[in-house]
């Protein structure tokens, strides 16, 4: 009766032992390099096929987008500058700060508003673009000018006396094209323009202009219709005697109602959105695959886990887990996620259903940007060139927390460098430039121009901002970015010394050694063993086995 026994428990022995081997090859195939697999089991590494080619497909791709793009912010800016010198009175052609230029005599206000007005009726004889009036928001062709100013007021400086009631009103008037082609005269002495300078807050003049971009021609494309969305505003909120003139110009972009182009435009249309269908094919094949191999991953993961747990009676830890859940092939996965959207959106665009061309370059850009990084997947299988990627892996978590201390004391730098040096220096008249003034002073930029801007009207601040930034370069430059830089060092040591004697090694890496952590055999399986295993693995459909 016991000769049975010992048999069934001799071959449940041996069927943990195959089971235990069949791990131990899944894993050992899971974690080689796609070169290894194919020697192993002859498998064509398809990923790293379809990776070339979509970094070949992508790059391609976005290299004509931003081509396209380009023409398209170029049509933009040129516009807004030819507003500027159409509608402006003495425009120099460059900006004096974030507002165009300014006047300082009532005379000069009304001659202003009167001469944008006067262009707007003669544009079709001045412009030499493709332009012509449209409508605005209430369907009307024309200009709308607008003033806002205080209630009621009044103000003596000479004694320092001042009554005003501190509710803004706001009071439009629309001026059609067929009552500027009236005399002049009428509509310049209306009370409307009689401005009372002392209560004027601000007045706008705002109007619609269609435009159509014919430069895309050239490069085989259809054209865009635009709407540019134009306002200029006379700002006078300081009352300080110099009134500032903003020009804003909001061009969008809408599909043209009838275009007849004679010509192979038509025909370059369609190749172009064939190939953007085939980088959308490319690209879900590689996400598809990348999925598939995340899913069979996680399998792998669960028995390794489960037999780590009946065999050893503890639980795999957790940078054990992490290392079969592969991080560049979420980046593939993000990245083929975007540049599909993103072809979608270009398609669209080239069928000029949709005008979005910012999002589309950034989604294009950003999913270019994460295919040629997974390269870097690559070239870390020759250990030459997989101390980068080991070092930034190594120094992250540090570099992190150094940077999350570090970040503290610069943002109070930020803080204080805007409410003190703020009204004396450009570069910290808002949070958004201080921050970056000083990060050009960390990378030791622009540092003698920072100095010598400051305005010499207050001692006291002069002093001040002499002490904040000698502290501030002495501290971020020779003490805190050292340490930055000694923190990668570091790593970077010691996964050198890892490279030349070893790193150390995990439950994981020891059980695809053959060993385990607790019972360090030294033999390899049997040959009895091995034939088993290879009989077990040819009948089997390899539905767990990992492919990269």
């Amino acid at each position: 009766m016991a000769a049975p026994g010992g048999r069934r428990n001799a071959m449940a022995h041996l069927d943990a032992e195959v089971k235990e081997e069949w791990l131990r090859e899944d894993l050992q195939f899971y974690f080689m390099n796609p070169c290894d697999k194919y020697r192993a089991r002859n498998q064509i590494p398809w990923k790293l096929g379809l990776q070339i080619l979509k970094i070949v497909m992508v790059t391609t791709q976005l290299i004509r987008f931003g081509l396209s793009n380009q023409l398209v912010v170029a049509f933009k800016e040129e516009n807004t500058v030819a507003f500027k010198h159409l509608f402006l009175r003495g425009y120099s052609g460059t900006d004096e700060d974030d507002y165009s230029y300014s006047v300082y005599t009532q005379e000069d206000v009304y001659e202003n508003i009167f001469f944008a007005i006067n262009q707007y009726h003669h544009l079709k004889n001045l412009s030499v673009g493709t332009l012509g009036y449209a409508e605005n928001e209430d369907n009307e062709i024309g200009l709308k000018v607008c003033k806002r100013h205080y209630k009621r007021g009044t103000m003596l400086p000479f004694n320092e006396t001042l009554d005003i009631d501190s509710d803004i009103e706001i009071d439009c008037v629309h001026l059609a094209l067929q009552d500027l082609s009236k005399n002049s005269q009428e509509w310049k002495n209306s009370p409307f323009f009689r401005l009372e300078f002392y209560r004027l807050l601000q007045v706008e003049i705002s109007f619609h202009l269609k435009g159509i971009d014919l430069q895309t021609i050239h490069s085989r494309e259809l054209p865009d219709c635009y709407i540019f969305q134009n306002t200029i505003t006379f700002d006078n909120k300081a009352h300080s005697g110099k009134m500032k003139i903003y020009f804003d110009c909001e061009a969008k972009i809408e599909e043209c109602k009838d275009l007849n182009i004679s010509g192979s435009i038509q025909k370059n249309t369609q190749y172009v959105l064939i190939f953007d269908a085939f980088v959308i094919v490319i690209c879900l094949a590689s996400l598809i695959l990348c999925t598939r191999s995340i899913v069979l991953a996680l399998r792998l993961r669960k028995r390794f886990q489960t037999f780590f747990l009946e065999k050893y009676n503890r639980h795999v830890s957790n940078s054990n887990q992490w290392e079969f859940i592969n991080g560049w092939y979420i980046l593939v996965i993000i990245s083929d996620l975007m540049t599909i959207t993103g072809s979608i959106l270009k398609m669209e665009i080239k069928a000029k259903n949709l005008t979005n061309y910012d999002l589309c370059s950034i989604l294009l850009g950003t999913s270019t940007l994460f295919v040629w990084v997974g390269v870097i997947r690559y070239l870390g299988y020759f250990q030459t060139y997989n101390v980068l990627i080991l070092t930034m892996q190594a120094s992250l978590p540090k570099v992190l927390r150094f940077c999350a201390c570090a970040g503290m004391i610069y943002l109070g730098y930020t803080f204080c460098g805007w409410i003190v040096l703020g009204p004396y220096h450009d570069k910290f008249e808002n949070l958004n430039t201080v921050a970056e003034c000083l990060f050009s002073l960390v990378n030791g930029d622009d540092m003698f121009a920072t100095f010598a801007q400051i305005q010499q009207k207050s001692i006291l601040v002069w002093v001040f901002s002499r002490l904040y930034l000698y502290s501030f370069i002495s501290l971020f430059i020779y003490m805190i970015l050292s340490l930055f830089i000694a923190l990668i060092t570091d790593s970077y040591d010691t996964i050198k010394k890892y490279q030349q004697n070893g790193f150390p090694e995990t439950d994981l890496q020891e059980f695809l050694k053959g060993c385990s952590s607790t019972d360090k055999c030294e033999k390899g399986p049997s040959a009895f063993l091995s034939c088993i295993c290879c009989l077990r693995r040819e009948r089997s459909d390899d539905h767990l086995a990992l492919v990269s």
